[in-house]
């Protein structure tokens, strides 16, 4: 007796379909599972043969011989759960084969029978519309995400006896299907906004400068200067997703486990906010079997680093990849996996150890050797992919009670967005969307500063000793700044502007 089951498996961030095959033959009674399987997924015969009997179904006492093709690739997690349940009931005759192969199904069981969800949902869908498919059989509380594709038609099920009921046109329920426009409009909310801040002007427009050309910064200042809270609201100013960019980042978060129950999608910019103790797989991935790091589930987001000098330094060293490529690749014996990481890196730290160096209400005791060991905790390498350094200085009291609140981030957004439909006219032609991605050869030919700002950039190189990094930077900067007012002429004060924003190149100087 033979039965066949269509699954899925998630590989990276996108999914393959699996055929499981279930054979029963006469034998002393045993459950084998081959097909390069995981711990989790040998565990499956003990929930797949409980939830079977708590259901009301016959266990066969025969020999049981699961096979996962492709039989090449290792198998993890426990979505082949419902599938191998399926395909026992579907050999014994208990469940039609007709539909077996039209759908895929996939599932956690509990051993009441009950379907738990799984990760990766979104992928398997993909995976499956991809296959020519009709149909996916999945939790229910997968199948908002599952929804999002097009062209296969989601069932969402409770139980073990549900879906049998469902594969034998004995339960008929409707699909699932996702309103795009008002999932959108639901998630795309923020929980916090730029009103919240008062007074630090000038570190929101640093904010907003490197939102509008995709700028990586860093805010430097003492405790509670607010750094923390600016950097969270980074995200509120940037352009609103697209749909593209929503599947994209769903799919990460999806297979990571970590999109929230029901939700069809994740519509707002990720934040992710890594403690300084992480190791370097947890910051970019890794594992035996690879999972997406924290640089991968803040793709078309933010990826913040609290207190910068603090993390190792072998741990920033590998952020060099994914800032340069906007992805990284992890190899293994078995296979190599490449997970998209196209992120702004904002971080922050305090100006030297104590941290009240720049601060004028409270002393710092820290020697030049002992700041300059800090300072020197973050490498040249990573600083260079930096644009702006800015700082932070303390919240003043007035600023604190001041009843008048800053603009709304939904209105900063609006001009960041109109700079970066001005950036993608400007790049339609290369592989770039925004200035801070700009080479050295599209920095001469869209930079040009004119004249007296020519002078202000020779001034600020010799009289602060700027690098030559520096000087790219103080430019792609400029050309933002410029951006933001509508100008295609870099002027003197827009690169005034941007040398404002090299505090580390000008040195940090005591209150």
């Amino acid at each position: 007796m033979l039965a066949k089951v269509l699954s899925s498996a998630v590989l990276g961030v996108d999914a393959y379909t699996v055929e499981v095959e279930v054979d029963i033959a006469l034998g002393l009674p045993s459950f084998n599972t081959v097909g390069l399987p995981d711990v989790a997924v040998k565990e499956s015969r003990d929930r797949v043969k409980a939830a079977i009997k708590n259901c009301g179904f016959d266990f066969p006492p025969r020999r049981i011989t699961v096979n996962l093709a492709p039989a090449d690739i290792k198998k993890e997690g426990a979505a082949f759960d419902l599938p191998m349940a399926i395909g026992v009931l579907a050999a014994q005759g208990m469940v039609k084969p007709d539909r077996l192969s039209e759908v895929l199904v996939l599932g956690e069981l509990a051993l009441d029978g009950l379907v738990r969800p799984v990760r990766g949902a979104l992928p398997m869908a993909v995976a499956g519309a991809e296959a020519g498919l009709q149909g996916i059989v999945l939790p229910v509380d997968n199948a908002p995400e599952a929804a999002v594709v097009k062209g296969i038609k989601v069932y969402g099920v409770h139980s073990l006896s549900e879906t049998v009921g469902i594969l034998n046109g004995e339960i008929t329920i409707e699909p699932t299907t996702i309103d795009l426009e008002a999932a959108f409009a639901e998630s795309s909310q923020y929980a916090v906004d730029f009103t919240d801040v008062r007074g630090q002007e000038h570190a929101k427009r640093a904010l907003e400068v490197a939102a509008a050309g995709g700028h990586n910064i860093l805010l430097i200042g003492p405790p509670g200067s607010g750094k923390t809270m600016l950097a969270k609201r980074l995200p509120t100013i940037l352009p609103p997703l697209g749909l593209e960019e929503a599947i994209q980042t769903t799919k990460i978060h999806s297979v990571s486990g970590l999109l929230p129950p029901r939700a069809p999608l994740i519509a707002i910019r990720p934040f992710r906010a890594p403690h300084h103790t992480i190791s370097d797989a947890g910051l970019i991935g890794g594992g035996n079997i690879p999972r997406p790091g924290e640089v991968s589930l803040a793709h078309h987001g933010v990826l913040f680093l609290d207190e910068l000098p603090e993390f190792k330094r072998h741990v920033l060293e590998v952020l060099r990849q994914p800032l340069e490529d906007g992805q990284v690749t992890i190899a293994r014996a078995a296979t190599s996996l490449t997970y998209s990481a196209s992120f702004m890196l904002a971080a922050a730290m305090n100006p030297c150890p104590c941290g009240y160096l720049t601060d004028p209400q409270r002393e710092c005791g820290c020697t030049h050797g002992e700041i300059q060991r800090y300072l020197s905790r973050i490498s040249g390498p990573l600083l260079d992919r930096i644009d702006i350094h800015i700082e932070v200085p303390p919240l003043r009291y007035r600023d604190m009670t001041a009843e008048t609140a800053g603009e709304p981030s939904p209105v900063i957004r609006e001009r960041v967005r109109r700079a970066r439909a001005i950036q993608a006219e400007r790049f339609k032609k290369s592989k770039i969307f925004c200035n801070a991605a700009m080479s050295p050869k599209q920095i001469r030919r869209y930079c040009q500063a004119a004249g007296e700002g020519q002078r202000l950039l020779e001034t600020a190189m010799e009289r602060l000793g700027l690098s030559a990094r520096a000087y790219d930077r103080i430019l792609k900067v400029a050309r933002t700044v410029a951006d933001l007012t509508h100008e295609e002429t870099i002027r003197p004060e827009h690169i005034a502007e941007a040398i404002q924003y090299r505090s580390l190149d000008r040195g940090i100087r005591r209150a």
